[in-house]
């Protein structure tokens, strides 16, 4: 287990911050990055051409590196929404085929595929959570020869409820279905592999477990897509626009791999340089050793919390950096406020007590959320 990371955050001692699937906090080191960014733009001319190509370049060869891809397919963009919807661009999606989705799925990975159907004729098929929590059993019984796209998580992003997305993929493959992951909950702070699962398409975004900034993300899109269909057409992403000079002389090809996909404005010159910074401690703790300290904390919490009376999903049914806390007797009115007004934060989502800690907390972060909630329970 990793030790505590608080010394690399600015949580003041009296902030139990337990909420990072809400949103993590920057890293002094990616504030930083994001402070020097501001000056370089407030003194333009210390910006050159090269500088619009070079950190995005960076960027896009960090997240390669952490999901095990070549950086030829990756692109930069401002959001998972954004990810999502260059699939839904580009998957084929006929009359009468379906598209599988979660029961309560978070909406990013939604609302494109609802628009998507309803232009096609198609429909969505949502898999209702099962009483076992074996939700990967029934998304792949879900799966058929009428799908046409899988649209999932990795886990939950109520209360973690994984996915085993190497059987899922399996699945996809063998009917002909694509699959299309919204890793916004899970990268960062749950292994993954694009060689195990094969998906077609990837989108996240860095505020959350990758401890970027907001309105930063990235797309993987696998080979096959890339001579796609982008979503934007802006001059950064066409072939030769290394040459500014030359912008006025239109040209139809696009620079190689999935970049055609990347966002405008991706140069974006305080918040790539945080993503960068964020990208470069993820990898440097290593995603293995994260996700394996973040399992002890939480399992630690759930042996605790049970003695409350507290329910939560077994080990294996669950990502092991979240844990949906559920009552009995349904929540408690007013706790996630009252566990506020003791500097204790955590959310609400459907009907669990969504807890999901990170190297920032300490054992005493621990102790007091407990403490909280047999006083408050």
């Amino acid at each position: 287990m990793l030790p505590s990371q608080r010394h690399l955050f600015d949580i003041p001692d009296d902030v139990v911050w337990l909420n990072c699937a809400y949103m993590a906090p920057l890293l002094r080191a990616v504030s930083k990055a994001g402070e020097d960014g501001i000056r370089r733009k407030i003194h333009p001319w210390t910006i050159t051409p090269p500088d619009f190509f070079n950190e995005a370049e960076r960027a896009r060869r960090l997240f390669a590196r952490l999901i095990g891809c070549d950086s030829d397919s990756v692109a930069l963009t401002p959001s998972a929404s954004y990810g999502v919807s260059v699939a839904a661009r580009n998957v084929s999606l006929c009359a009468g085929q379906n598209i599988v989705i979660l029961d309560e799925q978070y909406p990013s990975n939604v609302y494109a595929w609802m628009e998507a159907a309803r232009r096609a004729g198609a429909g969505l098929s949502a898999v209702a959570r099962p009483v076992d929590g074996a939700w990967s059993d029934a998304v792949i019984d879900a799966i058929d020869d009428r799908t046409a796209v899988a649209a999932l998580p990795h886990c939950h992003w109520t209360d973690g409820a994984l996915m085993d997305l190497e059987r899922i993929g399996a699945r996809c493959r063998e009917t002909g279905a694509a699959l299309v992951l919204d890793l916004t909950q899970s990268l960062g702070a749950l292994p993954f592999d694009v060689g195990a699962v094969r998906p077609d398409f990837i989108s996240v975004a860095c505020y959350k477990w990758l401890l970027g900034p907001y309105a930063s993300g990235f797309l993987y899109a696998a080979p096959r897509y890339h001579d796609g269909n982008p979503i934007e057409y802006n001059w950064i992403t066409r072939g030769g626009s290394e040459d500014f000079a030359g912008l006025v002389e239109y040209r139809k090809d696009y620079q190689p791999g999935a970049r055609r996909f990347d966002m405008g404005e991706r140069a974006n010159f305080h918040l790539l340089p945080m993503t960068i910074a964020a990208l470069e401690q993820v990898l440097e703790w290593g995603v293995e050793a994260i996700a394996s300290s973040l399992e002890t904390r939480t399992r630690g919490i759930a042996e605790r919390t049970a003695k409350l009376g507290l329910e939560s999903l077994t080990r294996e049914r669950r990502a092991g950096h979240f844990l949906g806390l559920r009552f009995p007797e349904g929540l408690p009115a007013g706790l996630p406020d009252a566990l506020a007004r003791r500097g204790i934060f955590v959310s609400v989502r459907g009907n669990s007590l969504r807890v999901t800690p990170h190297l920032y907390n300490t054992d005493t972060d621990v102790d007091r959320l407990l403490d909280a909630l047999e006083a408050l329970v």
